[in-house]
């Protein structure tokens, strides 16, 4: 029989569940994916960290874990939610349950919690920081939240970064007959973000966040990507510098947190929204050719449209809320996109964005 476990949350609400994973506790911002497939990509998706994530598909660990599936070095998410866990799981690649996954890296987990319910609440509410314990009664974790820095205050980013560069593939020499070397700051990235720049012949060198303009140039890269990550862009003025400091030198992409971080870069501001974009069936039109895509997204923030300068121009929407979800410069070789158009989970159907990418390198390197 299963441990017992609560789920609090910082408005009072408590949810009696069943502990799976590691004992302990666990404490971050409440927020839902609506996914119904691609879990270990969402565990180890980077910007997660700082949140506890709740699975709004009813079943989770079905196909186990495997080596393939992974988005990162680790586990980011502080904490999950389900509604079940498999305790058996079949695929022929699996190497373990979700259970061993997350109890291996000292990851709490919670079942037999109504996850719907819960994300109507956090829709009507907003996200909010919550927690799930396996060891304090729930009025005392309820009021050590309210004594706990919010999730908007720090700078998460700076615990998911690289500390130093490395090449990729791993252990590898940067490839002599690549088409372009490209230079991947690393906000949070998504090791799907480099699989499909490799794919299309790029050599790729990665840096730290903290990497300056000077540091990065000095690579000599035929583009630059700003990756996607977590938490509040306006903390991290240190990464705006940076991107201001690019800007113009080479062509630039930067996805969810990297197109923040460029369209802050040219005055621009960003917004909390109320509880964000997590899931892989968001619609987003691309206004340059009319056509709908299904994106996976990731993000509490999104760029005002309002405070864009002339020189940026939309370049996609989403079709829920009408938010910016993609913008190109005028002038400069200069785009970004608030979707994962490397998916993980998600559909494929916005890979095409990497190519344009490499088309704006290409005309430069003419």
């Amino acid at each position: 029989m299963s441990d017992e476990a609560y789920l609090i949350l910082e408005d009072g609400s408590i949810y009696e569940g069943e502990s799976f994973g590691a004992q302990g506790t666990a404490w971050g911002e409440a927020v839902f994916n609506t996914s119904m497939t691609g879990y270990q990509e969402i565990l180890t998706d980077p910007s997660y960290a700082g949140q506890i994530v709740f699975a709004t598909y009813p079943m989770i660990g079905n196909y186990g874990v495997n080596l393939d599936d992974i988005e990162s070095r680790r586990i980011q998410v502080a904490g999950y939610v389900v509604r079940h866990h498999a305790s058996y799981a079949s695929h022929y690649g699996n190497t373990g349950t979700i259970h061993d996954y997350l109890a291996s890296q000292g990851v709490p987990g919670i079942s037999q919690i109504d996850t719907r319910a819960v994300t109507r609440h956090l829709r009507t509410e907003g996200a909010m920081m919550g927690c799930i314990t396996t060891e304090l009664k729930p009025n005392e974790a309820l009021a050590r939240l309210g004594q706990l820095p919010h999730y908007v205050d720090l700078d998460h980013v700076a615990t998911v970064s690289t500390s130093e560069p490395y090449l990729w593939p791993l252990d590898s020499d940067l490839v002599p007959d690549a088409k372009y070397h490209i230079v991947v700051s690393d906000c949070g990235l998504k090791y799907n973000i480099l699989r499909n720049l490799q794919k299309r012949g790029c050599s790729i060198t990665v840096v730290p966040v903290t990497a300056t303009a000077e540091e990065v140039l000095a690579y000599n890269p035929d583009g630059v990507l700003f990756s996607p990550g977590p938490g509040d862009p306006s903390l991290l003025a240190y990464a705006v510098r940076m991107v201001e400091g690019i800007i113009g030198k080479v062509p630039v992409m930067g996805i969810c947190l990297g197109h923040q971080l460029i369209a802050r870069s040219f005055g621009a501001a960003t917004y909390k929204l109320k509880f964000g974009h997590h899931g892989g069936n968001h619609p987003v039109k691309d206004l340059f050719t009319n056509r709908v895509y299904i994106t996976a997204q990731n993000h509490g923030f999104a760029v005002d449209a309002a405070t864009l300068p002339n020189g940026l121009e939309i370049s996609h929407i989403n079709l829920n809320d009408d938010t910016v979800e993609g913008m190109i410069h005028k002038d400069l070789p200069v785009m970004g996109i608030q979707f994962h158009s490397e998916a993980a989970p998600g559909p494929w159907d916005n890979e095409y964005l990497f190519d344009r990418f490499l088309n704006m390198v290409k005309e430069v390197a003419k």
